[in-house]
């Protein structure tokens, strides 16, 4: 079975289910976006939530993907960069307690990274993320041997900020014989850097993940046609439609997924991540491509029935029966 290494912002998730948007409104995040923000709005935040319920789990797109392959059973690494503090020491502990393979970089300057994720009633996320040590990840932190016994690299649209940065990894992932999947992140972040990700993907990337938004973003079409377009310039492409299922183009081969279905959607977190997870998973096992896209939706039809992007292990079980069933 083929082993997986991925690579991101390391961030420590602190979500929050609310009963109204007020606190949304008061902190004057549009809803549903993705903010980064500075320390001095992160401690705005959470003074705000201080009489709330907080869950903690260790987080960045790429850290779900991974978390999702360890627990169907994937070997799975993960490079990220934390602080040398409480959520550093959080995040390394929760991947190793899920079983991924920690290959951390810690900062002895800069805090540890986190995201707090305000849940509304419907199960639309607002995220507001302070980086921290997360972004701060350089080329001579990353030596060659942590790619040895991988053979698929899996990295999140987020550390593509730093051009300089991604090119480099990349090209030595590469040069080791990986095979690399991008998921593209958000639209906003493929809008800010459109021709860089499309010379990334022609040069070093053989997979890539795209929500709705992200492919429209990326070509200016409609689903379908966006994934004719981006299926030109790697070997697989995919794109997803939330409740409308999911599109894949490899060469002249097309697969279209149903959803999965689910009863009710609680929360959207780590949904595409884990949409990864399961296609990955697939892939990792020398499955059909229709299988790979069955396993993604699957995998990210549960984890919407739930609040946040983690599954207890008694319902990873009932999962891995629905994925033999495929």
């Amino acid at each position: 079975m083929k082993k997986i290494l991925g690579i991101g912002n390391a961030l420590v998730d602190i979500l929050v289910v609310l009963e109204d948007d007020f606190l949304i409104s008061q902190l004057k995040l549009p809803r549903g976006s993705r903010q980064v923000i500075d320390r001095s709005l992160s401690t705005k935040i959470i003074d705000l939530m201080k009489n709330k319920d907080c869950t903690l789990v260790s987080g960045g797109s790429a850290a779900n993907t991974i978390y999702g392959l360890s627990k169907l059973g994937i070997y799975a690494g993960y490079i990220g960069k934390v602080g040398d503090d409480r959520y550093g020491n959080f995040f390394e502990s929760d991947c190793l307690q899920n079983g991924v393979h920690t290959l951390l970089i810690k900062s002895s300057d800069s805090p540890s990274g986190f995201c707090i994720s305000l849940v509304s009633p419907d199960g639309e996320r607002t995220m507001a993320t302070f980086l921290g040590a997360s972004c701060e990840m350089a080329s001579t932190d990353i030596t060659n041997d942590m790619f040895e016994g991988y053979d698929y690299f899996h990295v999140e649209g987020y550390v593509a900020s730093d051009h300089d940065f991604i090119t480099d990894v990349l090209k030595r992932a590469h040069q080791k014989g990986l095979k690399v999947s991008l998921d593209l992140a958000s639209y906003n972040l493929v809008e800010a850097n459109l021709d860089f990700f499309k010379d990334l993907i022609v040069k070093y990337v053989d997979i890539v993940f795209a929500n709705e938004e992200e492919a429209k973003t990326f070509t200016g079409l409609d689903p379908e046609s966006a994934l004719d377009e981006m299926a030109k310039l790697c070997e697989i492409a995919i794109v997803k439609v939330g409740s409308k299922g999911s599109f894949l183009r490899r060469g002249s081969e097309k697969v279209y997924i149903k959803p999965f279905p689910i009863n009710r959607c609680m929360d959207t977190t780590g949904a595409g991540d884990l949409y990864a997870s399961g296609f990955l998973y697939g892939l990792a096992r020398g499955c059909s491509l229709e299988q790979c896209c069955n396993y993604g939706s699957i995998v990210s039809g549960n984890i919407v029935q739930v609040v946040g992007a983690r599954l207890n292990d008694d319902a990873w079980d009932l999962m891995k029966d629905d994925l033999r069933r495929v």
